[in-house]
């Protein structure tokens, strides 16, 4: 929160803005100045002074001319000066006092409403910002109806939310060919938000089941939506105050930026792995990313947050996604095909794969080798697999049974997030599987992390066939899905 204050005082007739104002933010007062001429207002021929509180915090941005034009009237008596003491104001000015929209409503009525606070936007923000709902949202389009509705000439209607986006038809699982142990691999990830790693040939279909992916997740509860607009809303990219339900897809290129893939930049923006936050990130080529902005994944996907650091912001954001990877075998990317690969097989197959580091491989809980399509499997007359709305009904069904089984615990949602006490409560195996699973962490020299990893997808394999307790097939199914790819 930053308050904004306003004095006059005797002297030389001046308007200045103190309290670190970025070169945006001092040129508010043109802007600001502009606007009450637009309207007959005319300043008094006074020392103006606006302070933004706290002074040692940088500001930046449009954000500040609403606030500091309302504390200008309330200071010169235009406006009651007990309508704006609690009142959380955001809004950027035209010359002719229009409210232009700004990004951020969404977050700013969340910190109204927790303040106790009514919150006043541009117009073009109210629809976004009414979706909190546990505050007073008013919207007006110009200055002047700020000023009608503060005096209380001509009140504003409390704001609406926007309308719920209806989300285009998803990719169907069946239009993919073969590739069944990958539509499986796909299926489990789905279910529990296991990080899934697929390697193959160029065209075997790696992109294809990625892009089915949204097709097979369940729809965002109203909690989960509200989370995730919060984040696209301070991305600015909400339009006309509506918000979906469908989880998001981001699928950033290979040559994107540590700060695009993390956040940062002006103003420390989000990252793709926080506009991700309760969906899909999609990482193609993923060697091919540069391995600094690789390594900085590694805490995120522990944590489910991110705190972009810069020198003059601190700024945190969630980031609880479901990372999808895919990767050729090597270079050329035929390693397993002998007339088709390069000479310099098998080295250059372990020099590529080699760009992933070990800590990040050991994140992915799934990993699955795809291989090249058959022709018969290509046939047009051939049979089609299974489609999204089968697979996605016992996703859905598997995550009911995660959500009743932690209804009393807020910080796990799905089975990737289980941890401590609760590990060893849900997912502990039956005596024949434990000792399969010891047998296999020995002979594979699991970490510390892939044992727990396997007793995590186990406990959601046996969430997707509706059994209660993990046994000895679903730890060695959750060990096979551990295997391929790089080796442990």
């Amino acid at each position: 929160m930053v308050e904004v204050q306003c004095a006059l005082s005797p002297g030389v007739p001046s308007f200045s803005i103190v309290g670190l104002p970025s070169k945006s933010v001092s040129e508010a007062r043109e802007r600001v100045r502009a606007a009450l001429t637009n309207l007959s207002i005319a300043l008094p021929a006074k020392r103006i002074t606006v302070n933004l509180s706290p002074a040692d915090m940088p500001k930046e941005g449009s954000y500040f001319d609403l606030p500091i034009a309302l504390a200008l009237l309330a200071a010169i008596g235009v406006i009651p000066q007990d309508t704006v003491a609690g009142l959380v104001a955001l809004g950027e000015l035209s010359l002719d006092g229009g409210l232009v929209q700004v990004a951020g409503a969404l977050p700013a009525a969340v910190a109204a409403a927790e303040t106790g606070r009514t919150l006043m936007c541009p117009n073009a923000s109210g629809a976004e910002a009414a979706w909190v709902g546990d505050t007073a949202v008013f919207a007006p389009a110009s200055l002047s109806e700020a000023i009608a509705h503060l005096s209380g000439t001509r009140p504003l209607a409390v704001s609406q939310p926007g309308e719920l986006l209806t989300a285009p038809a998803h990719l169907d699982l069946s239009d993919v060919k073969g590739q069944e142990r990958g539509k499986r691999a796909l299926e489990i990830a789905a279910a529990g938000r296991h990080h899934l790693l697929l390697v193959g040939t160029p065209g075997s279909g790696k992109s294809m089941l990625a892009a089915r992916l949204p097709g097979i997740l369940p729809d965002l509860s109203p909690g989960e939506a509200l989370e995730t607009s919060m984040v696209h809303s301070r991305a600015g990219m909400i339009d006309a105050g509506g918000i979906s339900r469908r989880r998001p897809y981001r699928s950033p290129h290979h040559t994107a930026s540590m700060a695009a893939i993390v956040g940062g930049g002006k103003g420390a923006l989000p990252g793709e792995i926080s506009l991700a936050h309760n969906g899909v990130l999609f990482m193609d080529e993923l060697p091919e990313f540069p391995g600094s902005v690789l390594e900085t994944l590694r805490q995120p996907i522990e944590t489910g947050d991110v705190t972009v650091a810069r020198a003059n912001a601190h700024v945190s954001y969630p980031c609880r996604f479901l990372l999808i990877a895919a990767a050729n075998p090597c270079k050329c990317g035929y390693l397993p095909d002998p007339a088709r690969a390069c000479a310099r097989v098998p080295v250059c197959g372990q020099d590529y794969l080699g760009r992933i580091s070990g800590p990040l491989m050991d994140r992915f809980d799934l990993r699955v080798e795809i291989p090249p399509v058959s022709f018969t499997d290509l046939d047009m007359d051939a049979t089609r697999g299974e489609n999204s709305m089968d697979v996605a009904e016992r996703v859905a069904a598997a995550r009911h049974r995660q959500s009743v089984r932690y209804a009393d615990v807020p910080e796990i949602r799905v089975n990737a997030d289980l941890n401590g006490d609760w590990l060893e409560r849900a997912a502990k195996p039956d005596e024949a599987g434990q000792a399969f699973l010891l047998q296999a962490a020995e002979k594979l020299g699991l970490s510390a992390r892939g044992y727990h990893r396997i007793l995590r997808v186990a406990r959601t394999i046996a969430d997707l066939a509706g059994a209660e307790d993990v046994t000895r097939n679903h730890i060695a199914e959750a060990v096979a899905f551990r295997l391929a790819g790089q080796p442990i």
